[in-house]
């Protein structure tokens, strides 16, 4: 269904369990960034009401997701951490060429949305799949389902700002790039790392 090139092994659930503070934590700050992708792209596309009244209930959505990673981990004794680099976000923004065209500008943004959705979706997947602590299985679950739900909304926006044919070859070439880099990670407690 999300037709990722790479699929993450097992292996990098356990690297995440391992320290579950860490992991955490990066997802907590994924949240918050995917809550303000969701506003910024209110602010620069304001005239577009159908996108800004989906990307509204996305940030809530994902601000509410930083939350309940933040009571989780409270809950459990654990203190949020600082806020590391997110060197895959900034990766995927390196296949698309950089352009003035406001509408074409719109389009890699959702793609780029829709692929990191994805690959949140299949990571949350993996480490509910591969958790023996079943609060935890129970909470990624969830949270995949969700992560699914926004992918698909960001990719169908892309499919009505432009002809679906061009959408779809762009989406088909991010999807290679994203999975080639993909082959170099799972060795960190992060959720795209």
């Amino acid at each position: 269904m999300l037709g990722l090139k790479f699929e993450t092994a097992t292996s990098w659930a356990e690297i995440a369990k391992n320290d579950l503070r860490e992991i955490l934590t990066d997802h907590a700050y994924a949240e918050q960034k995917a809550a303000s992708n969701a506003i910024s792209i209110i602010m620069n596309y304001s005239e577009q009401t159908e996108l800004v009244k989906e990307m509204a209930l996305i940030s809530i959505e994902e601000l509410e997701h930083f939350k309940m990673v933040h009571d989780l981990m409270v809950k459990r004794g654990m203190t949020l951490g600082r806020a590391s680099k997110n060197d895959y976000a900034a990766h995927l923004q390196k296949y698309f060429t950089k352009t003035k065209d406001r509408d074409e500008s719109l389009i890699q943004r959702l793609l780029i949305a829709a692929l990191i959705e994805a690959r949140s979706c299949e990571r949350f997947k993996v480490f509910s799949e591969n958790m023996e602590d079943q609060e935890l299985a129970k909470f990624y679950n969830q949270l995949m389902i969700s992560e699914a739900g926004h992918y698909t909304t960001f990719l169908a926006f892309a499919r009505q700002y432009q002809d679906r044919k061009i959408v779809d070859e762009k989406w088909e070439g991010l999807l290679k790039y994203e999975g080639e880099f993909m082959k170099q990670r799972g060795t960190s407690p992060t959720v795209h790392g």
